[in-house]
């Protein structure tokens, strides 16, 4: 009945297509499936991009830099349309974009909110304009998930419970003129933390402060308090957002500028303490430093060494209970590096180092797969990058060594090989011996280190309304990983079509097959045999604006997994979504009914959803049962508004959900986010 209703709306509406932002949904969802410890509270990218909706980029006076940032274009988009600019002059209407190579009608009407073409060619302002004339804003978060857990009982809070209220408590000020200046504080209390009493007495958890500053004179940026730093292609450092595999096949690319302010929640990735972007012509140097404390598990060395030592560092940035207040920041990290690149619009090149120095040695478990871990007290990368634009093809890598002359490697290109026909290559060889912090490099594993691997990927585009997108990547990894207890080898296939034969239709249907090597018994003491593990993945998702007012879009998800380590295993999930945007009050709501059903968590499935503004969320769904959310955004004015969200989740044979300290008894778990935003 649900397919029958979704389809239905599809074969109604006949106009103008239209790009949607399902590819985007793909790669936020691929990279919380890929590494589940990995912080989803940057929301950077979220706040540029809605501030360009606001002030959308100006094609005439935009820089390579300038669109990097949108994370839509290809580098072969932006070469062609600076070369276009160049040789034409100032473009009169957005519309003539589709003269420029590689520009089509989806790819401008994608793009389209964020860019303008026009006659505003300021490009220097007074001091004083960029301090008075840009746009303040105050923002507050809070969010608590409803039923109590364990941690929260009264008989384990006074001993190892959380110690704090189960609140979740998010505070930001910024203010930001255009894209030249900006600076903020912001702090945060995660759930079970304690808030002005007890060992928080200072009141957050977490505190950020920042300042970033654009094109004054020489200076292209000055970072002071919190950034991060993006070099190369993240194979020496990575801090910003950067997508992996998906149906964005042409993606594989890092593009970013090298320093970029941060003020989000996220306790872990970034950098403290300042940087300097100065530019001349073709040459641009970077330098850095920075000096942090990290979480850590200290291990006091009761040998006759008496020597002290981290086994490992800590990324949840939780500090609920006495365990984690005790490993708040007992490792100092002190970092610097830099940047020196030569390069104009068809060549670039760059040479990369960072350098990282620790108050006390890390030294990691004696488990085999961490036997070329990082390990010491201090230790540095190094690398060579590169790019070069030769008529339709776009060529790009980068060359890393550590202080151990220890080696990785990444090489790609992007190929036009016809307007509506696109190809793409990444080759990677990163040795097991590489070991590096901060990184994202486009690597199977989480970070890079001991890989091997080919990808291409190919997009074909039929007349704006039909374009198919496929993948291929095969890698092997010549040392043990976690859970894989001997060098393995694996494969990863996908294929997806999309049909977007109006502007108020798309459909897409992708299909996904992924073998990876894993251990055939879990828990056991000794070496386990590896098998492989074949996981195939279908796909169906529809979207259909049914009026002015009402977007309606639902998904169909089967998963099949089979492998020696468990019995087959199946998943489906399946949703439905309604969007409405009221035009009498300024309200928007967007509802979402979901039925998931997995035999394990082995069979696990990622999901998307709405949240408030700047925010998004990718639950994990395993086991049986049902989910169903409203978000609502009212405008009270020009300066305030206000969104709530309300989630359930109901299990249908669950007695307790969870584990540890967040167990909670019965079969429901249900949160409640409520935000403020205040703009003057």
């Amino acid at each position: 009945m649900i397919f029958l209703f979704c389809l239905l709306p599809v074969l109604v509406f006949c106009q103008t297509p239209q790009t949607s932002a399902a590819t985007e949904e793909q790669q936020l969802e691929n990279n919380t499936a890929s590494n589940t410890d990995a912080e989803n509270e940057d929301d950077g990218y979220q706040q540029q991009m809605q501030y360009f909706i606001k002030h959308p980029i100006n094609l005439n006076v935009a820089d390579e830099n300038d669109l990097q940032q949108l994370k839509i274009l290809q580098p072969l988009q932006i070469q062609n349309l600076l070369k276009y600019r160049d040789i034409l002059g100032k473009l009169i209407h957005i519309y003539e974009l589709q003269a420029v190579p590689g520009w089509d009608i989806a790819l401008i009407k994608k793009i389209q909110p964020y860019i303008f073409a026009g006659n505003d060619v300021e490009i220097t302002t007074t001091l004083g304009k960029r301090m008075t004339g840009g746009e303040h804003s105050f923002l507050i978060r809070m969010s608590q998930t409803i039923e109590r857990s364990k941690g929260f009982l009264n008989d384990t809070a006074a001993a190892a419970g959380y110690q704090g209220s189960p609140q979740k408590i998010w505070v930001r000020y910024k203010y930001q003129y255009k894209n030249l200046l900006q600076y903020g504080v912001a702090g945060e209390k995660d759930a079970g933390e304690q808030f002005f009493k007890g060992s928080q007495k200072q009141g957050f958890d977490f505190y950020s402060a920042h300042f970033f500053a654009r094109n004054i004179g020489i200076m292209k940026a000055l970072a002071l308090g919190d950034f991060t730093v993006n070099l190369g292609q993240g194979l020496v450092q990575w801090q910003s957002l950067a997508f992996k595999k998906s149906s964005g096949v042409m993606s594989i690319k890092r593009e970013e500028a090298v320093l970029r302010p941060y003020n989000s929640a996220g306790e872990i990735n970034f950098h403290r303490g300042a940087g300097l972007t100065l530019a001349k012509n073709k040459w641009a140097a970077t330098v850095f430093i920075s000096y942090r404390k990290l979480d850590a598990n200290f291990i006091a060395d009761t040998s006759q060494t008496q020597q002290d030592f981290i086994s490992s560092l800590q990324t949840s940035g939780y500090h609920r209970t006495k365990s984690e207040f005790d490993d708040k920041g007992v490792q100092k990290q002190l970092s610097a590096g830099g940047n020196l690149s030569f390069g104009n619009n068809t060549f670039h090149i760059g040479l990369n180092g960072t350098q990282y120095k620790f108050s006390l040695p890390l030294i990691k478990s004696g488990d085999p797969y961490n036997l070329y871990a990082i390990s010491g007290k201090s230790f540095s990368n190094y690398s060579v990058d590169y790019s070069y634009t030769f008529k339709n093809m776009h060529i790009f890598g980068e060359a890393a060594t550590t202080q151990a002359l220890t080696k990785a490697f990444v090489a790609g290109a992007l190929v036009s090989a016809a307007p509506e026909v696109d190809i793409s290559f990444l080759y990677r060889n990163i040795s097991k011996r590489y070991q590096s912090l901060y990184t994202n490099a486009f690597t199977e594993n989480t970070y890079p280190g001991n890989e091997k691997g080919f990808y291409t990927g190919l997009s074909v585009r039929r007349a704006n309304i039909w374009q198919l997108n496929a993948y291929a990547d095969f890698y092997k990894f010549p040392w043990l990983k976690f859970r894989v207890d001997a060098p393995s080898n694996g494969a990863d296939y996908l294929i997806q079509l999309n049909y977007t034969p109006n502007k108020k239709v798309e459909v897409y249907s992708s299909f996904r097959n992924e073998t990876k090597g894993i251990n055939s018994s879990q828990g056991q003491p000794m070496l386990g045999q590896v098998t492989l593990q074949h996981k195939q993945i279908w796909r169906t998702q529809f979207s259909s604006k049914l009026n002015s007012l009402v977007v309606l879009s639902c998904r169909f998800e089967l998963l099949w997994l089979d492998a020696k380590t468990t019995n087959e295993e199946q998943g489906f999930l399946t949703y439905i979504n309604f969007l409405y945007k009221s035009t009498a009050v300024p309200l928007t709501t967007n509802i979402r009914l979901q039925h998931f059903e997995t035999n394990s968590y082995n069979s696990r499935i990622y999901a998307y959803e709405n949240d408030v503004l700047y925010s998004f969320a990718i639950p994990v769904f395993y086991d049986k049962g049902y989910r169903y959310y409203i978000n609502i955004n009212y405008d009270v004015n020009k300066k305030i508004s206000f969104w709530m969200k309300w989630d359930q989740t109901i299990y249908n044979n669950k007695t307790l959900i969870g584990s540890g300290l967040d167990e909670i008894k019965g079969n429901k778990k249900s949160g409640i986010k409520l935000q403020l935003l205040y703009k003057f």
